[in-house]
């Protein structure tokens, strides 16, 4: 494995820490700038807004140097955020802070996808995509629950500081390991923006914003469902989100390795067992230990579709992929945002705290069914008339 990757999942293991960690110290928060609960929620809104717009946006302007440079530049501005966050006088400075370092989430993954896969063989790329996600998912394992107790016993802005030497680790670890290179050659802003004439490319932007979208209507709204369905208390939540963690640091690795094997087979089976999955949710709910290991298959049947999407979005925009890439990262925020709505909608429509399950099992659901014409697309360009099941390993 090249220590670049190391470098990568350090970065993105600050990124997945701050943008996740805010819900854990949201009530100290707030009660520190005088502010209400849902006036204090536009730190998570505000963030996720500037995912979606920060990552096509810096994404083109960093077309003009090296993938390295911009990384660092990326990380950098992570940190500046981060530390503006840490010492915020007032609410806006702290909101502001967030949507600094929200810039640098989307752009940071696309760029990161691309110098990943360049890293390794052809075959190896997937993995290689996994191995830089390793580090947002072990952020939920570790760095939420660790900066939600330290934000807890100390203070939340210690836990803001420690996600800026987290950035400082990152940036230097980008310096030290990422290997040198030029501006991408024959890459502008004009042929970035041609990838997004493959409608191939939108088919999977629109697969992660349902796929993972589906992932997020069960999630979003996990405290009430465990807490008032299925009887755990509050302080079980956490350990409940460590399982998430768990599941995702597992879905994220198998996803990488069988997708360098058979990409759509595995989009295939992580799609269609996260509908199931949720729609199971709808009942195991109503009991602990189910309820617990449904958790877990969600969290790992998710995150097994990022490496197989991540690398379909640049097979498919192959000549200049990094605006692609980061766009597609955009598109698990933008899915975010719209599961948290529609699950939101049918809670307040009285259908319970379980409803947000049968929205996410329908929203993977149709994810499926363009993974499904995404390949039957794929097939009939390429000529080829042979079952889905038997695609060969080839193609990835």
């Amino acid at each position: 494995m090249p220590f670049a990757l190391v470098a990568l999942a350090i970065g993105a293991f600050g990124i997945g820490t701050t943008e996740f960690v805010i819900m854990g110290v949201l009530p100290q928060v707030a009660a520190d700038f005088g502010v209400t609960i849902p006036t204090a929620g536009w730190l998570v809104t505000g963030y996720a807004l500037g995912v979606v717009l920060g990552a096509p946006l810096l994404t083109v302007l960093g077309t003009r140097v090296s993938r390295k440079k911009m990384l660092m530049f990326l990380m950098g501005l992570f940190i500046v955020g981060n530390a503006l966050s840490a010492v915020a006088p007032v609410f806006a400075v702290m909101l502001t802070g967030r949507v600094v370092a929200s810039l640098a989430h989307g752009a940071f993954f696309g760029v990161g996808s691309v110098v990943a896969a360049g890293l390794v063989a052809p075959e190896k790329k997937a993995s290689a995509i996994s191995l830089m996600f390793m580090g947002l998912t072990l952020a939920n394992v570790v760095g939420v629950p660790g900066g939600t107790f330290i934000g807890q016993e100390v203070g939340w802005r210690a836990t803001f500081a420690v996600v800026t030497a987290l950035g400082v680790v990152g940036l230097l670890g980008v310096a030290k390991l990422v290997p040198e290179g030029g501006r991408p050659e024959g890459v502008t802003v004009r042929t970035e923006f041609a990838a997004f004439r493959n409608v191939q490319v939108w088919l999977a932007m629109a697969m992660t914003v349902l796929g993972f979208g589906g992932v997020f209507a069960a999630v979003t709204y996990i405290a009430p469902m465990m807490t008032e369905v299925t009887g755990y208390s509050a302080g079980a939540v956490t350990w409940l989100l460590v399982l998430f963690g768990v599941g995702m640091f597992v879905g994220n690795l198998v996803g990488g390795h069988f997708a360098d094997r058979a990409l759509m087979p595995m989009l295939f089976t992580s799609l269609g067992g996260l509908a199931l999955a949720l729609l199971m949710f709808t009942f195991t709910a109503h009991d602990r230990v189910l309820a617990a290991i449904t958790l877990t298959l969600v969290g790992a049947l998710g995150f097994a579709t990022v490496p197989p999407l991540q690398k379909w979005v640049l097979d498919q925009a192959s000549a200049a992929p990094t605006l692609a890439s980061a766009a597609n990262i955009g598109a698990f925020n933008l899915g975010n945002a719209l599961a948290a709505w529609l699950g939101g909608l049918v809670i307040s429509a009285g259908l319970g705290y379980t409803s947000p399950n049968w929205v996410g099992a329908l929203l993977s659901g149709t994810a499926l069914l363009l993974a499904l014409l995404a390949a039957a697309l794929d097939r009939r360009n390429r000529g080829v008339t042979v079952p889905v099941d038997a695609m060969a390993p080839s193609r990835v």
